[in-house]
């Protein structure tokens, strides 16, 4: 039966979309909810996966067309006999996903059956990709932690996610075996859609629907693009050399970020090589660094590739100068590299390209003098952490004079609607945590009802779990004002973008010691060495004035230069 496909409804306000690309070409078997095309709209860009399993016979609309919403694009040949009666081809599609099995049309005898996504064992459990939040529709699979056939336990991480508020592990539902992968790492899905199946033992299948012991019939265009590319300098066997520098892990276990991936892919690195000090032995950026260091400039020796495989050198060079130790071989300028951006740095390119849009921002830079909570932090560190079991950082200090500030100039805490200003009655304060993979601000909710101890606490918390992707989307949303340390990097101050739709943001510069003229009360001036820190406020300029930003500067500058606060 020909089932259309159809431009997809991707929110009420979008009516028509560009198709950029087919995943697939007419001819071609596809399973269902694997990619089909790529769309662009004025809100999204997206990949639209099939809804039933068959052969792509047709394509209507090719690359670079625009059509309404519910056109047809496609059809889609899935096998059965006939349409249902009075069901109009534009739904045949909802009409396919949704009837119950006893009302499916039924191949005649002797006919070949047709292409169908691989079934699970009756006992088989489905994992859908979960609903993160109200708001979260979809998410992006990024990384799949155990193959086809492997045993998971109950609760054990199985895939890693990326949606447009956090990226998450998703655990596995139950204990048993992985038997099936239907979508591949890089596809957008739906939420509530079946990602894979846990089950007993069964015929293992891939993403692309074939079991492990054949050749895959068709692929999704990551697993084409991977099989197209060369293998990697890692992935190459290696001629004998000393034992290197960190035990030896199982390739299959390697567990590591797209920065850590990308490092070692610029450096010839054998990630197996490296020890990760990471959660759960996750190797981390710095442990590609200290590798790095340990192996000094002979960093990539171990994945150099045998004479081989090495390019054909000029008959007056012989394979072992080739490959002699300070003697690599010169080649020709790389190709430059073209790499999708991840969900989460497009993401944030969008947000921040919707903010510079959205608000006339406007800076004023203060200079804090913070010796006092220095010397403080410097007396109390180690007995607040026995005491609380948390360690005492700047963040808390910063947090709570913030928070005091908001509570006295609450414009700064309010968001522009339309024409009206909306004054929020609770701070909810945003904290922005730098991650190998992009950005993410968690929330402190009613950081006015904390404590000092609740602060800190609730500061550390939240960027723990951001680290290791357990953060739960809401507590990633509806902050009403954003603190950002840029200078934890060495930057001396920076100006950074507004959280939308937020008012302002403030962003706290590195803290340095350097003279600094001081006056007594009888007018007296000394230079001293003082441990300064440079704070800078962006703010709406439609909803904040200068005057009004400036007196909650000054209101923070005085809390933190007089604090006398208890800190528990």
């Amino acid at each position: 039966m020909a089932i259309n496909v159809v431009m997809p409804q991707m929110g009420e306000s979008i009516f028509e979309g560009t198709i950029t690309k087919w995943l697939k070409k007419a001819g071609d078997a596809v399973q269902k909810d694997e990619p089909l095309f790529e769309i662009s709209t004025d809100k999204v860009d997206a990949e639209i996966p099939a809804e039933v399993a068959g052969v792509l016979s047709e394509i209507k609309a090719p690359e670079g067309t625009t059509v309404e919403v519910n056109a047809v694009v496609a059809v889609i040949d899935d096998g059965a006999t006939a349409q249902k009666p009075g069901v109009p081809a534009a739904i045949n599609v909802v009409a396919a996903k949704s009837a119950p099995a006893k009302d499916e049309a039924k191949p005649s005898e002797g006919a070949a059956p047709p292409p169908s996504a691989p079934s699970s064992s009756s006992s088989g459990i489905p994992v859908v990709m979960p609903q993160m939040g109200e708001s979260i529709f979809e998410g992006t699979i990024t990384k799949w932690l155990k193959k086809a056939g492997e045993q998971v336990r109950k609760d054990e991480p199985l895939f890693e996610i990326s949606t447009d508020k956090v990226d998450a592990e998703i655990t596995a539902p139950v204990a048993g075996v992985l038997t099936e992968i239907k979508v591949p790492e890089g596809a957008t899905v739906q939420i509530n859609t079946v990602v894979a199946v846990i089950g007993g033992e069964a015929p293992v299948a891939q993403p692309d629907g074939a079991p492990t012991k054949q050749a895959p019939a068709a692929t999704s265009p990551a697993t084409e693009a991977r099989a197209a590319a060369p293998p990697s300098p890692a992935s190459l066997s290696a001629p004998a050399a000393p034992a290197e520098p960190g035990p030896s892990i199982s390739r299959e276990r390697i567990r590591s970020s797209p920065l850590v991936r990308r490092m070692a892919r610029e450096n010839n690195l054998d990630l197996t090589r490296i020890e990760g000090t990471g959660s759960e032995g996750r190797i981390t950026k710095e442990d590609v660094l200290r590798f790095m260091g340990m192996r000094g400039d002979g960093a990539s020796a171990a994945a150099v590739p045998t004479p081989d495989v090495l390019p054909s050198a000029p008959s007056s060079v012989t394979p072992a100068a080739a490959i002699a130790p300070g003697s690599a071989p010169k080649t020709p300028s790389a190709a430059p590299k073209l790499v999708p951006m991840s969900r989460m740095r497009s993401i944030i390119a969008q947000r921040m390209v919707e903010s510079r849009r959205t608000s006339p921002h406007a800076y004023s830079v203060y200079q804090i003098d913070m010796t006092r909570i220095v010397r403080l932090r410097d007396r109390e560190k180690a007995g607040f952490e026995q005491r609380n079991g948390v360690k005492l950082t700047y963040m808390p200090f910063i947090a709570a004079a913030v928070v005091e500030a908001l509570g006295k100039y609450p414009i700064l805490n309010a968001s522009l609607e339309d024409t009206s200003i909306r004054y929020h009655q609770n701070v909810h304060l945003g904290i922005a945590v730098a991650l190998e993979w992009g950005l993410i601000v968690p929330v402190v909710a009613r950081a006015e009802e904390l404590s000092f101890i609740g602060m800190a606490r609730a500061i550390s918390d939240l960027a723990d779990r951001a680290r290791t992707k357990k953060l739960k989307p809401e507590e990633a949303s509806g902050s009403t004002f954003t603190l950002t340390n840029s200078g934890v990097f060495g930057g001396v101050f920076g100006t950074p973008i507004i959280n939308q739709p937020e008012a302002a943001i403030l962003a706290i510069g590195g803290l340095h010691k350097e003279p600094a003229v001081l006056t007594d009360a009888e007018g007296n001036d000394t230079i001293a060495i003082r441990s300064m820190q440079q704070f800078c406020i962006g703010f709406d300029h439609r909803l904040i004035d200068g005057a009004d930003a400036g007196r909650f500067m000054l209101d923070v500058q005085k809390t933190l230069e007089t604090w006398d606060k208890p800190i528990g």
